[in-house]
């Protein structure tokens, strides 16, 4: 997805629970900053190596990524081959272009490399197999400005001089260049790309909908961290934001990927059936157990009964994620115009193994610190951007309390939504 975010925000430490934490002013300070149009500035999925980092609790995303492989890989072996030949008639003068893919909100770690890597690999077996060469490729890491580019290239080092260092032929070595910017906006030049993936990414929105944040309207989203069974004015402000951002995201991409090329995504989405309140779907277990639901919202009401924070302050935090059914992104893509759809398909994923979940049965408080780094990977950066270091720390202690004590929960089963979509540009 699309560090610290410290650097983005007002940087007074807030130290202690009994004076500056009451201090709204000072709370507030963090999160007039990141709301009014500095959210690119912080949103971004935690940094770094540590236990808390995105690098190390992104299994889900990984899960959803393996899920796709067959069907990137079969896209890729029906991909027209890029090359230019020379007028001369001589197949020995023939100039081959370089072949430039892009991972749109490629955020850190294995799962960005693991799937360029496949994708870079299969390719280029095709180009020597069908056209007898070996083509140059160039690889495009694209992700908002927050992102810990550094330690993404420190892994891609990392990985190339392992190889390196044991001879390993294998390893699909390519160009690789960082790209900051947000993918609602255009990031390349014209037609420069071939292959364009985005992976567990678009489903979060380009900001927070004005009207949710403004305590006079009917789309206040009172005592909710999210918008899973909030009011339908809630719900439509989000639906609204989410069509405007996925025709942005089509109309660059419509103008940077060459015709012939390919566009892939796989993004958190929601069964058709189900309304645009209805996230989650219908599966009950799954909307209760969902980080995003109802341990989020106990924390956050945590710390308003502690008097740590107020209700506004409270209310003012939104997760900018929307789950879009297949319907919606069809009609954004025939909208667009440019791009015939190959295949789309919505799956469900497990949160984890039958045989993970009766082990946090048994340990229950493992369970939480492991459900607590999850969402620290996902939103540490924006929640200390609303409401400071400090209190950051309380909030995501309150929230590993309340997922570790809720022994219903541990016996339930959470599934995540996803949408596949293969797209060639016409």
């Amino acid at each position: 997805m699309e560090s610290s975010s410290s650097s983005a925000v007002t940087t007074r430490s807030i130290s202690s629970a009994s004076g500056e934490n009451n201090n709204y002013m000072v709370m507030k300070e963090y999160w007039q900053t990141w709301q009014a149009g500095g959210l690119h500035k912080v949103l971004c999925m935690e940094g770094g190596d540590d236990d808390s980092s995105y690098a190390k609790n992104s299994q889900a995303s990984a899960s959803a990524i393996t899920l796709c492989k067959p069907l990137l890989l079969t896209a890729i072996q029906s991909l027209k081959l890029f090359f230019i030949e020379t007028n001369e008639g001589d197949s020995d003068t023939a100039y081959y272009d370089s072949i430039r893919i892009a991972d749109l909100g490629c955020a850190t770690g294995y799962n960005t490399l693991a799937t360029i890597d496949m994708i870079v690999g299969s390719l280029r077996k095709r180009y020597l197999n069908e056209c007898g060469f070996d083509p140059e490729f160039e690889v495009f890491f694209s992700d908002l400005p927050s992102n810990d580019f550094n330690s993404l290239f420190r892994s891609l080092t990392a990985m190339f001089d392992s190889v390196s260092d044991n001879n390993n032929k294998t390893l699909n070595k390519y160009y690789a260049a960082g790209v900051p910017g947000s993918f609602y906006h255009r990031l390349f030049p014209k037609s420069k790309l071939h292959i364009a993936v985005s992976l567990s990414a678009l489903h979060w929105l380009s900001q927070i909908p004005k009207v949710v944040l403004d305590k006079t309207s009917p789309a206040w989203n009172k005592g909710r961290a999210w918008i899973e069974g909030a009011n339908k004015e809630v719900v439509e402000a989000y639906a609204k934001q989410s069509e405007k951002d996925l025709q942005d995201f089509l109309v660059c991409r419509k103008e940077e990927i060459a015709k012939g090329g390919m566009l892939f995504i796989l993004m958190a989405g929601r069964p058709e059936s189900q309304p645009p309140e209805n996230q989650l779907g219908d599966d009950v277990d799954s909307r209760a157990k969902h980080p995003f639901t109802t341990s989020m919202d106990q924390a956050w009401q945590d710390l308003l009964d502690e008097g740590l924070i107020d209700e506004e302050t409270r209310d003012m935090f939104n997760i900018l994620t929307y789950m879009r059914s297949k319907e919606e992104v069809e009609n954004a893509i025939n909208k667009c115009g440019g791009f015939e759809i190959k295949r789309m398909e919505y799956k469900r994923i497990v949160e984890h193994s039958e045989e993970k979940q009766q082990e946090w049965i048994m340990d229950p408080v493992s369970y939480g610190r492991a459900k607590a780094n999850l969402v620290r990977a996902t939103l540490r950066p924006i929640v200390e951007a609303h409401i400071g270091p400090y209190l950051c720390d309380q909030f995501f202690n309150r929230f590993q309390t309340r997922v570790s004590s809720d022994f219903n929960l541990l016996h339930k089963t959470c599934f995540y939504g996803v949408i596949i979509v293969c797209a060639i540009r016409i």
